[in-house]
This record gives C-alpha cells, structure tokens and sequence, in this order.
C-alpha cells in the first residue's frame, strides 16, 4: 500500500513524523491535478485536510466510487 499526504505549502508537517510520502502544493486549486498524478503513481490512499479537500472538484464526482483509490479528509490544523 502506498500513502501519501497532499498538504499546502503553508500547512502542517504532522505526516512526515508519521513516516507518509509528502505532496506539497502551492495553490489549493491544484488538488485535482495531484490526485491525478499520485493515482498514476500507484498510491492507493491520499490523505488530504479537509480545508484543502473543498477545492477538490472530483473527490466526490470522480474517486468516491473507485476501488483503486481511498482518499482520507483529515482536519485541518485549524479546526
């Protein structure tokens, strides 16, 4: 199993403590282009904070029914 964490560059570092893959984007609305990346990737769970998660067009529409990809939406740092 592959895991990897989306963060945004101004978010916390708690995966890498944890021993996750760390992803890091500059701008939210690039959450569905790395995705898509880290999927081609063969990464079977994307944990993402759920502040970012909001920017995601296809969290919902696109990956809640694929079989081949969990996406886990934590809280955000400041929730």
């Amino acid at each position: 199993m592959k895991t990897s964490f989306i963060k945004y560059e101004k978010d916390y570092q708690i995966p890498k403590i944890l021993g996750m893959n760390i992803e890091e984007i500059k701008e939210p609305e690039e959450i569905d282009n790395k995705i898509e990346e880290l999927k081609k990737q063969k990464y079977t769970t994307i944990v993402i904070p759920n502040e970012l998660a909001s920017f995601s067009q296809d969290i919902i529409s696109k990956y809640k029914y694929d079989p081949t990809l969990n996406i886990v939406i934590v809280p955000s740092k400041n929730n």
